[in-house]
């Protein structure tokens, strides 16, 4: 009588569901606890001017001009570059307090056209606290204290 050895018939397997199931988990995980910031995927050069930054006791309503015309308000980008969509996503971002400042920034390569547009529709809008932003100039020394 033979005796089988059933020991050599049993090849070992590595099963990968239970390893693409925390794979899976793990990705869903990243994605969901990842916040994307859209500011940081516009590249904005600032024209120069000298001064002092100005203080901001309050959170001012930010407006983003890139440099091919487009509006960003906050976190949201304006659908059209026309006065009343820009009204409408301010509206919407910025809420019904008129005395909150107001910081718009344009970049140096924007056409002039948008920047008075975005003025125009602050203006309408009832805005009058309005600052624009500006990069310190590298040329001129910081200010300092005076001796």
């Amino acid at each position: 009588m033979r005796i089988r050895d059933f020991r050599a018939d049993d090849s070992p397997q590595i099963d990968l569901v239970p390893l693409i199931d925390v794979v899976l988990c793990l990705i869903v995980f990243f994605v969901v606890t990842t916040t994307f910031d859209t500011r940081s995927v516009l590249e904005l050069e600032l024209p120069r001017a000298q001064g002092e930054a100005a203080k901001q006791q309050t959170r001012a309503l930010d407006i983003l001009v890139n440099a091919d015309g487009r509006y960003f308000v906050g976190d949201r980008e304006a659908l059209r570059t026309d006065v009343e969509s820009l009204k409408r996503t301010i509206l919407e971002v910025g809420g019904d307090d008129r005395e909150r400042g107001v910081l718009l920034r344009a970049d140096a390569r924007t056409p002039h056209q948008a920047v008075v547009t975005a003025l125009d529709a602050l203006g309408q809008l009832g805005y009058r606290n309005i600052s624009i932003g500006t990069a310190p100039d590298p040329a001129s020394p910081a200010p300092g204290p005076a001796r």
